[in-house]
């Protein structure tokens, strides 16, 4: 008797990776996410790791990922893989406090992201 297994999250071509705690806010990573939306994952790749923005980091290593998985455990081919989402949410948020003058204190806020992208195989359309 063991638990029975859970369904995919995905449908069937495609792989899902999921960042949970990337240190920065959804906004900045919602502009990161935006550049590599439907784009092949070759183009991504290159997009973020030239990309002067520094949330690009964090999302090439969930878009690298997602590519390990489609190739590793779903058998996908990684020559037609496809950015088919790149969502971005927000995660929990650190509290730390600053000392101000007159004995004050200011709250400082700390967020952390989600990022969660699919990457879809797509079929190549012939002319």
């Amino acid at each position: 008797m063991s638990k029975p297994k859970s369904p995919r999250k995905v449908g069937e071509k495609e792989a899902l990776s999921v960042g949970t705690q990337i240190r920065g806010s959804a906004q900045k990573l919602g502009l990161v996410a935006a550049l590599i939306r439907n784009k092949p994952v070759g183009d991504a790749m290159n997009i973020l790791a030239f990309s002067t923005r520094a949330m690009a980091v964090d999302a090439r290593k969930v878009l690298a990922s997602a590519i390990a998985n489609a190739e590793n455990n779903h058998n996908l081919d990684v020559d037609a893989l496809v950015v088919s989402e790149a969502s971005v949410g927000k995660s929990i948020v650190m509290k730390r406090f600053a000392t101000r003058g007159r004995g004050k204190s200011t709250r400082i806020l700390k967020p952390f992201s989600r990022l969660r992208i699919v990457v879809r195989e797509q079929q190549e359309e012939e002319a």
